[in-house]
């Protein structure tokens, strides 16, 4: 049976979970007043927001690309005004059920790997940004050995662009995306699968299926 490597900031029991990033938080002044719904794409979105007063943003209503972003600001106490399906994409759809004057703000990464807040500025919606963390490749990710045999399952297009600065994929390695923004950062002439579901636990059962076939 492969050896299946997870390269995330999540971990999984049935995996070697290897951290792939280091976050800093960052602290820009936010005035939360000024805003109807947040726009969250990401875990560590809802974790900068503990650096601030509770109570500022505790009423505001986030727009989350996924269950598990969703979950993340759920447990820091807020509400989920709706969910995405995964995607940037879908972010504009979702954007696009709201009024104009809706004013939006987007807790985001320095690098981000979606277009969708220019799209939907293009359309007239009212959205802000506001980098409140950025990410490094981890020491874990560059220095890991992994056998050339190995199932790799990457959850960020930050993931895998980490991996490669000390690694080169062998047409060994089985490669497992959690959605297709990631697969975009797969280099030419190297297959991969992604995952049905934009799920860590959907990569699982997807290495797990390769081992058994």
């Amino acid at each position: 049976m492969r050896p299946i490597y997870l390269f995330s900031i999540s971990s999984h029991p049935d995996a070697v979970s290897v951290n792939s990033l280091s976050i800093t938080f960052l602290h820009p002044q936010i005035d939360f007043s000024k805003y109807d719904a947040f726009i969250i794409t990401s875990k560590q979105a809802s974790k900068a927001l503990e650096h601030y007063n509770k109570s500022s943003f505790e009423n505001i209503p986030a727009l989350c690309i996924s269950q598990a972003s969703a979950k993340s600001y759920e447990l820091l106490g807020g509400k989920v005004l709706d969910i995405g399906g995964g995607y940037g994409d879908t972010l504009v759809q979702k954007i696009a059920n709201y009024p104009k004057s809706m004013r939006w703000l987007y807790l985001r990464a320095k690098v981000v790997a979606s277009d969708f807040v220019a799209c939907s500025k293009k359309e007239g919606y009212n959205i802000e940004e506001a980098i409140v963390y950025e990410s490094g490749c981890s020491k874990d990710i560059l220095n890991i050995e992994v056998p050339e045999e190995s199932i790799l399952i990457f959850t960020s297009p930050s993931s895998l662009e980490c991996f490669l600065q000390t690694h080169r994929l062998s047409h060994k390695n089985s490669i497992i995306v959690i959605g297709k923004t990631t697969a975009k950062a797969v280099p030419k002439g190297i297959e991969y699968l992604v995952s049905e579901k934009t799920t860590i636990e959907s990569c699982i059962a997807l290495a797990k299926n390769m081992n058994e076939n």
